[in-house]
């Protein structure tokens, strides 16, 4: 239910219009937000066999994947609590609540509480046409098992930077929480930065050299390694040493690459 706060809080230039995420970040009521807020949730979803498709009617049928449907949409029900549900996500997109916050007071009471329960239908519905386009697009399949492994390699290269007091946060102070986190996200990103300047001159000394550098190698390459560095030692910041701009230190013409 946290996995819309983050997309939400984002107040760069850049305002992505697409999630994706793993089993655990998908769920019916969420499904159903991320529709309402104009968000498409792409979830790499682990047995997705077990879930409930929902015809659009009783007498909907279908000639190869009828087992797959095991109920029909409850059309009133989310038409009854339409506005209900628009209200909810209004007061989610001028930032009054959280999603995170409206949907675990919702949950608290979910047998009892139609709104929750109009969500949930619509969830369902929304996820029914996701895991239809998921299981007939194998491009969709493949980008999003891509980008998901991406993510869970930037996990475990956090968790190999954040090492000191094995990676527990002690602190109960939820500032002092949120500042080891941004120090951790600093910290990766610079370590980040200088694997990708290090790579992009060992790309330079090959081609000065006359090899030949292939683009899709260079592709595959990750900005995530770890073997070459000493998370122990001292560290000495030379703060008068100004570097050069990131463009002007590094030059790779696009004619060195090989399509």
């Amino acid at each position: 239910m946290y996995i819309l706060d983050g997309l939400l809080k984002n107040l760069s230039d850049i305002q992505p219009d697409t999630l994706y995420a793993d089993t655990q970040g998908q769920s019916s009521p969420v499904f159903a937000i991320s529709y309402l807020l104009g968000i498409k949730l792409m979830p790499r979803i682990r047995n997705w066999k077990d879930l409930s498709f929902l015809r659009p009617c009783e007498s909907a049928n279908y000639k190869y994947i009828d087992p797959l449907f095991k109920d029909v949409v409850n059309w009133n029900l989310i038409q009854l609590h339409w506005y209900d549900m628009m209200r909810v996500v209004l007061s989610i997109k001028a930032g009054k609540v959280m999603p995170s916050t409206l949907l675990r007071k919702l949950s608290s009471y979910s047998k009892k509480n139609r709104v929750y329960q109009a969500f949930l239908e619509l969830g369902k519905v929304v996820r029914t046409m996701f895991l239809l386009e998921y299981i007939s697009n194998a491009r969709m399949r493949s980008e999003i098992n891509a980008i998901t492994n991406i993510v869970e390699k930037y996990h475990h290269f956090l968790d190999w930077v954040f090492f000191g007091k094995d990676g527990v946060i002690t602190e109960n102070d939820p500032i002092e929480q949120e500042k080891r986190l941004k120090y951790l996200d600093l910290v990766a990103s610079a370590v980040i930065l200088q694997n990708t300047v290090d790579m992009s001159l060992a790309i330079q000394t090959l081609t000065a050299q006359g090899y030949l550098v292939n683009h899709r190698f260079v592709a595959s390459l990750s900005p995530y390694l770890t073997r070459h560095i000493k998370r122990y030692g001292d560290y000495v910041v030379n703060l008068h040493n100004i570097p050069q701009l990131f463009e002007a230190a590094l030059h790779l013409p696009p004619e060195i690459f090989e399509t």
